[in-house]
């Protein structure tokens, strides 16, 4: 069976890829769209029980770590060869710009449970970005060239959703403090309680990112997603896009989804405290326990421009649900110094000006 999925439109044979707007398969030569569900049942009858015979890897000189971490996968539609990391789940063609989805990254535990098609096409996420380089003046010109732009990819990132229940027990020190006053004196009373909370709090779809490549912070600043759009996992979502599986297990993201826990319900409950009219609080004591609940595997849509300016990375991304835009950019120092510079003398100039009208200028 070949190791590459590659969906083609049973109509004219031209690559689909999957149209976040109309949420279908679609085939840009002849027009024609077809439902995931209806094309994935179209595609399982093709393959049957079909074998075809594998490719040689080469001279047979591969180190054990090079052979874990690399895998060659042939383009179906150019016959052209792609080296790719093992967590690759769908590349790009450098050849023919195919997408192509590669099933051994999608076998047994490796395959999602669910995934978030994309909302957000990628005109959308280019003019965002734009946008963003717009609100941005000192932005060097370099990132305002079109080509980086059109750079923009997306890519189904690996997520792991931790559902849990937490039981929490915490104690503070608060105080509370009232002013009044009277003819002679204003007083003011200080009192000090000790602040018992403790309760039950269940979190579900905790999203933790399952990739090295990728920035935990930065993806955690795309959150929110909509997960009552979620989707059983199907390739065909993937046609169209870049994906990775996960290269951080479960067992590992847990410890992130315990913190991220933890610290939910403790601001939870400390919400809890500041809104019942005290004026300052402090933890005394802290008992939180967590129960292990359902862990799932997803791909959540993500759009991601990665590029390097001045030996420096800077990563943008979007939520390829919501649309939500996170990034961090460089500054032209030479733009920033001479709109210092600028902004300096015209306060220094408009300061002159006040003391010479002052002094009976006119």
């Amino acid at each position: 069976m070949s190791d590459v999925l590659d969906y083609k439109c049973p109509s004219c044979g031209a690559p689909l890829v999957f149209d976040s707007g109309s949420q279908h398969m679609s085939c840009g030569h002849c027009g024609s769209e077809f439902e995931t569900a209806a094309l994935q049942e179209y595609e399982n009858s093709k393959f049957g029980d079909a074998d075809c015979e594998w490719e040689g890897y080469g001279s047979g000189d591969w180190q054990a770590e090079e052979k874990e971490n690399l895998r060659l996968a042939v383009c179906p539609s150019c016959g052209g060869e792609l080296f790719g990391e093992a967590v690759t789940i769908a590349a790009e063609c450098p050849y023919c710009d195919n997408v192509m989805i590669l099933r051994e990254s999608l076998e047994g535990p490796l395959r999602p449970d669910i995934v978030i098609p994309f909302q957000v096409n990628k005109e959308a996420a280019v003019e965002a970005l734009k946008k963003f380089y717009r609100r941005k003046p000192l932005l060097p010109g370099l990132f305002r060239e079109q080509n980086r732009l059109e750079r923009v990819k997306g890519i189904y990132a690996p997520f792991w959703l931790f559902d849990c229940d937490v039981s929490a027990r915490i104690a503070y020190k608060a105080t509370r403090v009232s002013r009044r006053s009277d003819a002679r004196y204003n007083y003011v009373t200080t009192k000090h309680y000790h602040v018992l909370r403790a309760g039950d709090v269940g979190f579900a779809k905790v999203p933790v990112d399952g990739s090295v490549k990728l920035d935990d912070a930065l993806m955690e600043s795309l959150e929110p997603y909509d997960y009552g759009l979620a989707q059983s996992f199907s390739p065909a979502y993937l046609s169209g896009f870049l994906a990775d599986r996960y290269d951080v297990d479960a067992a590992e993201s847990g410890k992130r989804a315990n913190e991220r826990v933890k610290n939910s319900a403790r601001a939870l409950f400390d919400d809890t405290v500041r809104n019942n009219g005290y004026s300052d609080f402090h933890m005394e004591s802290l008992n939180i326990r967590l129960k292990r609940g359902a862990i799932r595997y997803a791909l959540l849509p993500v759009w991601l421009l990665h590029t390097k300016y001045k030996e420096k990375d800077y990563f943008f991304a979007m939520n390829g649900q919501t649309g939500k835009f996170v990034g961090r950019l460089p500054i032209a120092w030479g733009k920033f110094w001479g709109w210092f510079f600028g902004l300096f003398l015209g306060l220094s100039g408009a300061g002159a000006f006040i003391v010479w009208l002052m002094e009976g200028g006119l």
